[in-house]
C-alpha cells in the first residue's frame, strides 16, 4: 500500500457512525482529564495555599511555570515524534500525566508540587498538537470543524464539571485526594485510548525522506498571524481566569457553595455556545471569532466597572451575567483559532497545531504571570481592565487581518483518509461509497501499529 497526497473527497452526504462518535468521545475525555489537571491549581487554589502555607498568588504561578515548560518542549517533541503512530504518542502523553499526578499527591511543599508537574507539562503541548488532527482525520474535510469542536468539548467540560468539582472536592476532601482521583481517571482514559483509537498512520508529508519533505510551515504569514492573535487573546483570558475564584468572591460578591455553582454556570454556558456555533466553525469562522471577542470586551468592561464602583444586589446579578457571558464566549475561541491555524497549513496540520499550541502556552504563561503581578501589587480592578484592553486589541487584529480566518476547509493528506493503492491481490480496493471518515477500512496495511 502507498499513500497518495490528494485522495478523492467523497461527495455523498456524510453519516456519523457509532465507531467515530465513540472515538471522538475518547479524545474529548482525554482532553478533559488533561485540562482538569492543568487547571487544578486554579480550582484548588485556596486549599493548596492553606495546606502548603503560601499565598494564592504563588499558587497561581504554578500555571505560569507549567505553561513555560510546555512552550519550550512542544515544537521539538512534535518534530521528534512526527514519524510515530499518533495513538502511541497520545498514550505516551497520558502516561506522563498519570505519573505527574501521582507525584503531586506526595508533594510536601510548593517546590515539589511544581517539580512534579514538569512531566505532564512537557507533553501537554504535544498532546494538544496531535489530538485535534487525530479527531479531524476521523471525518471528511467538510466536518473537520465539527470534529475539532467535539474534541474541545472535553476542554469546555473541564470548566463546567472539572474546575468546579476540583474546587468543591478540595474544600471537602483536601486537594491531595482530589489530585489522586485525577491520576486514576487518567489511567482509565489511557486504557480506553489504547483500545478504541485507530493506530493513525504517519502522514505522507512526514513519511517522506528528509531531503524531499516540504518546508515546515513556521514562516507561513497567515499561520503566524493566527498565532500572534492567539497569544494576545489567551494572555487576556488568563490574566483574569487565573484568579477567577477571587474575582467571583471579591468582585461579584459570591462565595461558598454558590461560588462553585457559578463556576458550573460558567462552563455550561461554554458548552451551549460550542453547540450553537458548530456550523460557524466550518462556514463563518471570521465572524464567529469577531463576535465572541466583542462580547468578551463588553463583559470585562462591566466587571471592571463593578470592581471600581462596588456592587449592590442588582450589580451582583449583572456580575453573575458577566461571568456567564465570559464563559460562553471564551470557550469557543480555542477550537475556532486552532481550526484557523490548521486551515493555513492543511498538509502539515500537526506542525501548524504545534505552533498554535506554543502560542497558546505563551499566552497562558504571560497571562498568569502578569495577572499574578497585577493582582498582588495593584488588585483585581487592574486585572479585569487589563483583560478588557487585550481582548479589544485582539478584536482590532482580527478585523484588520481577517484573511487569516477566511480560508475554506480543505482535504489535506494528514486530515483525510489516504487512498489505498493495492499492490497485492489480497488487498481490498477502495470503493466509491467509502468516505474519508473511515481511514482504517481503506488503509489498514499502511498503518504503523502502536
Amino acid at each position: 500500500m502507498t499513500l497518495l497526497d490528494r485522495p478523492a473527497v467523497a461527495t455523498s452526504p456524510y453519516r456519523w457512525t457509532v465507531r467515530v462518535v465513540v472515538q471522538l468521545a475518547v479524545l474529548s475525555v482525554a482532553a478533559y482529564v488533561y485540562a482538569v489537571a492543568e487547571m487544578a491549581p486554579i480550582g484548588a487554589m485556596p486549599a493548596i495555599a492553606s495546606d502548603l502555607h503560601v499565598g494564592e498568588a504563588r499558587v497561581g504561578m504554578l500555571t505560569a511555570a507549567y505553561a513555560f515548560i510546555s512552550i519550550v518542549a512542544t515544537v521539538p517533541l512534535v518534530r521528534w515524534t512526527a514519524r510515530w503512530p499518533k495513538r502511541r504518542v497520545l498514550v505516551l502523553t497520558l502516561t506522563c500525566l498519570i505519573v505527574a499526578q501521582a507525584l503531586s499527591v506526595l508533594a510536601p511543599g510548593l517546590v515539589w508540587l511544581a517539580a512534579s508537574r514538569v512531566l505532564c507539562a512537557v507533553t501537554h503541548g504535544l498532546m494538544w498538537s496531535i489530538i485535534v488532527p487525530i479527531g479531524a482525520r476521523l471525518v471528511p474535510a467538510t466536518h473537520t470543524g465539527r470534529a475539532t469542536t467535539a474534541v474541545y468539548v472535553g476542554s469546555a467540560a473541564a470548566l463546567t464539571v472539572g474546575n468546579p468539582l476540583t474546587n468543591s472536592m478540595s474544600q471537602v476532601w483536601g486537594w491531595r485526594p482530589t489530585v489522586a482521583v485525577m491520576a486514576v481517571a487518567a489511567g482509565a482514559i489511557t486504557l480506553l485510548a489504547r483500545a478504541v483509537l485507530p493506530a493513525v498512520a504517519v502522514s505522507s508529508a512526514d513519511a517522506a525522506p528528509t531531503a524531499t519533505r516540504n518546508p515546515l510551515p513556521y514562516s507561513n504569514v497567515r499561520l503566524l498571524t493566527v498565532c500572534a492573535l492567539t497569544l494576545i487573546g489567551v494572555t487576556a483570558h488568563f490574566v483574569s481566569y487565573t484568579f477567577i475564584v477571587p474575582i467571583i468572591r471579591d468582585i461579584v460578591g459570591i462565595g461558598g457553595a454558590k461560588e462553585s455553582w457559578l463556576l458550573v454556570a460558567y462552563g455550561i454556558a461554554g458548552l451551549v455556545t460550542l453547540a450553537l456555533l458548530v456550523p460557524a466553525m466550518d462556514q463563518r469562522l471570521r465572524a464567529a471569532v469577531a463576535g465572541s471577542l466583542g462580547i468578551l470586551c463588553l463583559a470585562f468592561w462591566m466587571l471592571s466597572a463593578m470592581s471600581t464602583f462596588g456592587a449592590d444586589p442588582a450589580g451582583t446579578v449583572l456580575g453573575v451575567g458577566a461571568i456567564i457571558v465570559w464563559g460562553a464566549s471564551a470557550a469557543v475561541l480555542p477550537p475556532m483559532l486552532q481550526s484557523a491555524a490548521i486551515r493555513t497549513s492543511p498538509d502539515q496540520a500537526e506542525h501548524a497545531s504545534a505552533l498554535y499550541v506554543t502560542a497558546f502556552q505563551v499566552g497562558i504563561l504571560s497571562g498568569s504571570a502578569a495577572g499574578g503581578l497585577v493582582y498582588e501589587h495593584i488588585g483585581a480592578t487592574a486585572v479585569l481592565a487589563t483583560t478588557a484592553v487585550l481582548f479589544a486589541a485582539m478584536l482590532v487584529g482580527v478585523r484588520a487581518r481577517g484573511d487569516a480566518f477566511g480560508l475554506a476547509p480543505t482535504a489535506p493528506a494528514i486530515l483525510q483518509t489516504p487512498q489505498a493503492v493495492s499492490t497485492s491481490t489480497t488487498s481490498r480496493p477502495a470503493t466509491p461509497s467509502r468516505t474519508t471518515a473511515e481511514p482504517l477500512a481503506s488503509s489498514r496495511s499502511s498503518v504503523m501499529n502502536a
